[in-house]
């Protein structure tokens, strides 16, 4: 368990809105990485605000992280935890949403910059 990680109060809370993992009737294939150790992934990756694959090696692969955000987002689980910790931050007088606000930066790919900027000169059509 890395700094930062839930703590089992925290753990506890979210654990019950985690769809549970799917299980192979037959027996097959490779078990599931821990439920817990990927959220906690989830969470450095959007804490931190780096990339995939610079998730540290004492998480679960990147792969496998990226891929259960993915399919939790696709499911809703993803609003759903973050409606039920803001109602429970509400609640406890820890959140005042008229006072929140979400900052994000947005900056187009490289290779799609040039047709919503103005190209240079030498770019130009002719």
């Amino acid at each position: 368990m890395g700094k930062g990680d839930l703590t089992e109060e925290q753990w506890q809370l979210l654990s019950r809105l985690l769809p549970p993992l799917p299980r192979r009737s037959d027996g097959r294939g490779r078990p599931w990485k821990d439920t817990r150790a990927v959220l906690n992934g989830i969470l450095w990756v959007l804490h931190t605000g780096a990339q995939w694959h610079a998730l540290p090696k004492h998480y679960p692969p990147y792969q496998t992280c990226h891929r259960r955000f993915q399919q939790w987002v696709r499911q809703g689980v993803w609003q759903g935890l973050v409606r039920r910790l803001a109602t429970q931050m509400q609640q406890a007088g820890q959140l005042e949403l008229a006072e929140t606000f979400i900052d994000a930066m947005f900056a187009p790919a490289k290779k799609g910059a040039t047709r919503w900027a103005k190209p240079r000169g030498e770019k130009a059509v002719k």
